[in-house]
């Protein structure tokens, strides 16, 4: 007797699922999206081993895969939760993983995703003229475009050397310049003192520290993260961070690269990610809490830059609604 298609899938699904060596590699997927490389760091074993036995999984619609450059991240697919036959196979796979120690390694190789960004930022800097307004500016200008009226306090996620604040600073009331990179800050210091930019505050903080949120008080009209969630090792996370600082009604804008193949531009800059695709930062935007989120693709003829202007910058703008996002602490 032949055997249907929807029972010959679930059959294969078992024996597909009887491997130990999958049962880890499903669990390491599901608790965090993860490279070929980094999983076969977790699992000690060989990239190409780790690829064959992806392969089954992803052909069978358990596990999801993208590329970014020449790397390859799987995570599980969505749905995957719902199936009673998936969330047993997850419980052995975590359970052999925390008998292991594999899961509690992976925020320290997440952590190690930006290493050489930190590395490269810490670096010695090329002096360049500060007197001159930015070849990026009117790109930074039209991304500005769409703020809110309101404009008590803007927040610069990631200044790097404080270009944005010739953008930002004559706008608003008050700005809060946050970098994680004391190099940076410095040449950010020049800029606020050469402008003479008295509601500049320059503070030197990892995304998510509490010293932000204690300078944000009730929250800010708009923070703008600028070329920064490329660098960031969860996007998703870095967004969830960002859209706290916004009081209710608040925006987020950011500008960042499309997605792009140049994988020795991303090499240089010490990039995580090359750039994101429209759809992909709008569902992060979104399942960060935003609202009224939209992306879209800047006038190529606006970017200036010698570095970066053979790639396509984009703009993501969503709204922070009124509830379902944890307030900011005053402090």
């Amino acid at each position: 007797m032949a055997t249907s298609p929807a029972l010959e899938a679930r059959w294969q699904l078992y024996r597909l699922l009887g491997e130990p060596f999958r049962l880890r590699l499903l669990a390491l997927a599901a608790e965090e999206e993860l490279a070929l490389g980094e999983l076969a760091e977790l699992l000690d074993e060989s990239q190409p081993n780790v690829s064959r036995h992806a392969g089954p999984l992803r052909q069978a619609g358990v596990l999801a895969e993208r590329r970014h450059g020449t790397r390859t991240f799987v995570r599980l697919a969505e749905g995957m939760e719902g199936d009673p036959v998936i969330v047993d196979a997850l419980s052995i796979g975590r359970a052999l993983c925390e008998e292991e120690g594999r899961l509690s390694r992976i925020p320290e190789l997440v952590r190690q995703r930006d290493a050489r960004t930190r590395e490269f930022f810490s670096r010695p800097l090329a002096r360049a003229e500060p007197s001159t307004l930015a070849a990026e500016l009117p790109a930074y200008l039209h991304a500005l475009r769409e703020l809110v009226p309101a404009r008590e306090l803007a927040v610069d996620a990631g200044t790097g050397d404080g270009v944005l604040l010739d953008a930002l600073a004559p706008i608003f009331r008050r700005v809060i310049a946050v970098d994680r990179s004391d190099a940076q800050l410095e040449r950010a210091a020049e800029r606020v003192a050469l402008r003479g930019y008295g509601n500049v505050s320059l503070l030197s903080a990892e995304l998510g520290d509490e010293a932000i949120r204690r300078a944000v008080g009730h929250g800010a009209d708009v923070v703008v993260a600028s070329r920064m969630l490329h660098h960031a090792p969860r996007p998703r996370v870095a967004l969830e961070a960002l859209t706290r600082l916004l009081k209710p009604g608040g925006r987020l804008v950011v500008v960042d690269y499309q997605r792009h193949a140049d994988e020795s531009f991303r090499e240089r800059q010490a990039d995580v990610w090359n750039g994101f695709d429209a759809e992909e930062l709008e569902a992060h935007a979104r399942a960060a809490g935003l609202t009224d989120v939209h992306a879209r693709e800047l006038p190529q003829g606006l970017v200036q830059s010698h570095t970066d202007d053979h790639i396509g910058w984009q703009t993501l703008v969503g709204v922070r609604p009124n509830t379902g996002v944890t307030e900011p602490r005053g402090g």
